[in-house]
């Protein structure tokens, strides 16, 4: 447990831990890739806007514990020895500026009509199932506030649907809110029946969604991503206290 302020309060997380918070999951990327490894330090104090000595302390940081080796090419992913895991699934991703249901708007106080962007992200199964969707909603006064985001709106095709583009600036800006904000989660499982009554009253199906807003540290909503399991079988909620949120698998 972190130890108090002198105010009272807890003590704010050192800058280099939050940086290697967020690189742990940057590597769950880069471990599937081959070859793959993370950015160069120069790159990384530029991401987050801080000196390379910080980026070196993250990084020993994750060193320390086993998560990744640095040589003369880069720093990368440890090598895992398990060989029963799981490799990654396919996936899909589309971006888009559309207008979003009635509650969202309220939530992200959008006028009538008005659009943001949206990104989609779904994982399939080796059966074409859809295993993870995941929805992120980005509050509009974000978007227009930040160069990175804007810069999808004020692209040749303007601020019209979908949108075939690198979904990495937006991922990356989401990893630094999370970090720099404040991030909650609301999980709801719910029973779905799609088989007839009499079957589905022996084996009902059951899914689960999870919401996740992502708040800036004046407590502004900056995003909303609902995420949807339609086929789970079993749920590992796993709280790291060194990261912005709950990963949920």
């Amino acid at each position: 447990m972190p130890s108090p302020s002198r105010g009272g309060g807890p003590a704010v997380m050192p800058k280099y831990q939050r940086i290697a918070a967020a690189l742990r999951h940057e590597l769950d990327r880069t471990a599937h890739t081959p070859g793959g490894k993370l950015p160069s330090e120069r790159t990384l104090a530029a991401r987050y806007q801080v000196n390379r000595q910080t980026v070196r302390a993250a990084l020993q940081h994750l060193r320390e514990d086993g998560l990744v080796v640095t040589g003369r090419r880069g720093t990368r992913p440890v090598a895992s020895a398990s060989p029963a895991a799981r490799p990654a699934a396919p996936a899909q991703s589309r971006l888009a500026f559309v207008t979003v249901p009635p509650s969202l708007a309220a939530l992200l106080r959008m006028s009538g009509g008005q659009r943001t962007l949206v990104h989609h992200h779904r994982e399939l199964g080796p059966a074409g199932e859809t295993l993870r969707q995941a929805v992120t909603y980005i509050c509009p006064r974000v978007v227009a506030e930040t160069p990175d985001l804007a810069g999808y709106r004020d692209r040749p095709g303007g601020s019209d649907g979908d949108r075939d583009e690198d979904p990495g600036p937006l991922r990356r800006w989401l990893d630094g809110a999370a970090l720099d904000g404040r991030v909650a989660e609301t999980m709801t499982m719910t029973m779905t029946r799609t088989s007839p009554p009499a079957a589905a009253a022996a084996s009902p199906a059951c899914g689960l969604s999870v919401r996740r807003t992502v708040h800036d540290r004046s407590g502004r909503l900056l995003a909303v991503t609902d995420l949807a399991f339609p086929t789970w079988d079993r749920l590992t909620i796993h709280r790291d206290r060194e990261s912005a949120g709950f990963r949920v698998t």
